[in-house]
């Protein structure tokens, strides 16, 4: 396999106006948790880490940086269905929450995999660009919608402007998903 950089570079910028979108609302879905969980969770994470990065020598391949890369962004897309399909509560917080941290334990191991498989400083330079450009724009977009939800709709309900932010970050996930899978391309073997 290898990485497409243009491709990646727009994957990333979308990613990044994910995450973008989900800062208001993570606080949201996780205030209805004990703070005790955030400790257990920032404990279950670190060990994670070190998991992950034990096994850097295996893992630090094209292949695996698609399917690790992948398997991030399905994780996400599960996690938004399953915010929008089942019923708010402890439940559903504490799902959310363990598979955002879930997601972050391979947070060390893609950005060292990206600095490696995209090793030019100008290609380095735009994806950071693309990151932080999209990043703002998840931000700007969401206070957008809040204000169109609660003062264009009337929905003051933090909750439910909650809800309706994930169909938004359901088509977000789905746009992620296909441009990730553009962002590689199978490289064919030559006949020897």
């Amino acid at each position: 396999m290898k990485i497409l950089p243009r491709w990646y570079i727009r994957y990333k910028g979308v990613n990044s106006f994910f995450m973008g979108l989900t800062v208001g609302a993570i606080f949201t879905i996780y205030a209805v948790l004990d703070p005790s969980i955030f400790s257990v969770g920032g404990i279950v994470l670190a060990v994670g880490m070190l998991v992950v990065a034990k096994f850097y020598e295996k893992i630090l391949n094209m292949r695996s940086f698609f399917k690790i890369s992948l398997f991030v962004e399905l994780v996400m897309l599960v996690l938004v269905g399953w915010y929008l399909a089942m019923p708010y509560g402890f439940a559903t917080a504490l799902f959310v929450y363990a598979g955002y941290q879930l997601t972050f334990m391979f947070g060390s191991y893609l950005v060292r995999a990206e600095t490696i498989f995209l090793n030019r400083k100008q290609i380095l330079s735009w994806l950071d660009m693309a990151k932080q450009a999209g990043y703002l724009a998840g931000m700007m977009v969401s206070w957008l919608f809040y204000q169109i939800v609660s003062k264009g709709f009337g929905i003051e309900d933090h909750g439910r402007q909650v809800y309706e932010l994930h169909w938004l970050l359901l088509v977000t996930e789905a746009c992620i998903i296909w441009l990730l899978l553009r962002s590689f391309e199978k490289v064919k073997k030559r006949a020897t």
